[in-house]
């Protein structure tokens, strides 16, 4: 192992993806502040499940936490525990102003799991939308609170919430850099991977078990593939000059990255495992910053071949590239959203670098973000929300908005920067 480098334990990072926890005990090193809200807030109450003082976590507090980030929804006190078996007064929950009620229980099993029970009622109609039992282990109760309210998200909303998620980003604290894993919510923080040396870049597989990265470890820019489940990591890419920019294909069996091997940095396509290498791009420009669409048929990526850096896409067969950015000169950093209709770039303009998204159809382009130095989107795996990194004051932070930039939420960690944030797929 490279001096000035340091690895999680493996059998430590393996249990703490696994089971959902960190090797010490959950807190949130990630600070969440919300702003805004979304159009025609739903006004929803959680009760407090019953017995859950059984369980390592509170269940209701939980989702309470996460609707309330998401912007969507106006929490309605409860002031009570109520069972999932418990007969429901749907007068008295509409006197309170609520329009969605979710009540629930905790049971401890003989095997030492948990039960966990819900129930999502509609108090308007007084009939039931939705409920479902969890077998849940001790150490994954975050994780079954998180996927109830993916479910009242989805029920109430219309679209799967991306609560039961994790993101990865890289801290900076001191000569350290950190390549962190954490829940949505910034809980279960483990770090990766630590280095004296950048590390850039992050990508999750959809099947979230692998992440590609580019450190400079070996004092040059080289992608690696590490497997999060044994920790076992493994160059993919050390051509000469620069490797950079890792992107997996939708079924993880390929990455697109930038080398700068020939000359000018040109998008290639390799296998998972640093074989199969093939150039997709030829042009007398630099090509960089490539991303898989949505349905792995396309590949989007930077280029300054037409005087100023725009956006393009092509055929994973390769052939003539297709420009797709028109508004403004100077716009980086594609993005794709998973249902492949929305492109989210970084676009700069009257001198501030900001958020935005581009409707692939219609062509229409909306500015998402008000701060000025921004950087690194990445889309929600619902596609509702783009995190992406930013600046505050003279801190490097985190930023989440929604898609129609009604939601905004600011992620810092204390007394560090933090860049390069992805948004990784839904726990299993």
């Amino acid at each position: 192992m490279k001096s000035g480098l340091r690895l999680l334990s493996i059998p430590a990072l393996a249990l703490a993806l696994m089971a959902g926890v960190p090797p010490v005990p959950a807190q949130a090193q990630l600070r969440v502040e919300v702003s805004g809200v979304g159009s025609n807030q739903i006004p929803i109450a959680i009760a407090g499940f019953s017995n859950e003082d059984l369980s390592p976590q509170q269940i209701s507090q939980i989702i309470r936490d996460d609707l309330a980030r998401s912007g969507y929804f106006r929490l309605i006190d409860a002031g009570t525990v109520l069972s999932e078996t418990a007969p429901v007064n749907f007068e008295e929950w509409k006197r309170k102003g609520a329009e969605a009620l979710v009540v629930g229980s905790v049971q401890k099993l003989a095997d030492g799991r948990f039960d966990v029970r819900y129930k999502l009622f509609d108090t308007s109609k007084a009939t039931m939308l939705s409920g479902f039992a969890l077998p849940t282990l001790p150490t994954s109760t975050r994780v079954s609170a998180h996927k109830i309210a993916d479910d009242v998200y989805e029920k109430l909303i219309g679209v799967r919430g991306a609560f039961a998620t994790r993101i990865a980003y890289v801290t900076k604290s001191g000569g350290e850099y950190r390549l962190v894993v954490a829940d949505s919510d910034g809980y279960n923080e483990v770090a990766a991977l630590r280095s004296r040396e950048p590390i850039i870049s992050p990508a999750w597989t959809l099947d979230g078990s692998k992440v590609a990265y580019v450190s400079f470890e070996m004092k040059k820019p080289v992608v690696w593939v590490q497997n999060l489940l044994t920790g076992e990591r493994r160059v993919v890419a050390n051509f000469k000059g620069s490797n950079s920019a890792p992107a997996w294909s939708p079924d993880g069996s390929r990455l697109a990255i930038a080398l700068s091997r020939d000359g000018l940095t040109q998008i290639y396509l390799i296998n998972a495992d640093g074989s199969g290498l093939q150039k997709l791009t030829s042009s007398n420009a630099i090509d960089t910053e490539p991303q898989f669409s949505a349905d792995g048929q396309y590949v989007y990526f930077l280029s300054d071949r037409s005087g100023g850096p725009q956006i393009y896409r092509v055929s994973v067969n390769g052939g003539e590239a297709k420009r797709v950015t028109f508004n403004g000169s100077y716009n980086i950093t594609p993005r794709i959203s998973p249902d492949g209709k929305t492109l989210a770039y970084i676009s700069r303009r009257e001198g501030k670098f900001q958020l935005y998204a581009l409707d692939l159809a219609s062509g229409q382009e909306t500015r998402l973000s008000d701060t000025t130095k921004d950087e690194s989107p990445s889309f929600s795996p619902n596609g509702r929300y783009i995190m992406y990194a930013t600046e505050t004051g003279r801190q490097a932070t985190l930023a989440v908005v929604s898609v129609d930039g009604k939601v905004r939420q600011k992620l810092s960690v204390q007394a560090a920067d933090i860049r390069e944030p992805t948004w990784g797929p839904y726990l299993k």
